[in-house]
């Protein structure tokens, strides 16, 4: 259940508050945009963006869940105007990938990640049904 009181401004791509039933949960480390073999996608924002969360996803998918069992994004970039200038372009991926699923979010401005030449960083926060979907 989407939980966005009238008492807030309406949120823009995103969910106030996620309420998911019981089951499950499923933490998942942040992950960046890179491949199979550990190499970065590409040098764009939205590239590394729309790799990140096919990963994020991946994992959702390998316990079980589905996009819509996830209940928070935290993201982590490097450069918020690079991802400001990419957000059109990074909408539609989400929007391909999640549907109209807009979880809990947080975007987070860092100094810098980890892995070098890594732009964006996501993790999140899932809740699957107990049993087969």
């Amino acid at each position: 259940m989407i939980v966005n009181p009238s008492t807030l401004a309406p949120p823009r791509g995103y969910s106030n508050g996620v309420l998911l039933p019981a089951g499950r949960t499923l933490f998942i480390a942040g992950q960046i945009g890179w491949n199979a073999a550990s190499e970065l996608v590409g040098p764009t924002m939205a590239a590394q963006f729309a790799q990140a969360l096919r990963n994020v996803l991946d994992v959702v998918r390998e316990a079980g869940g589905a996009p819509e069992d996830i209940g928070r994004f935290t993201i982590y970039v490097t450069d918020k105007r690079a991802y400001l200038a990419a957000a059109r372009e990074i909408g539609a991926t989400y929007r391909e990938l999640m549907g109209r699923h807009y979880p809990a979010m947080a975007l987070v401005q860092v100094a810098d990640l980890l892995e070098d030449g890594a732009l964006v960083e996501i993790e999140a926060t899932a809740v699957l049904p107990e049993g087969e979907r």
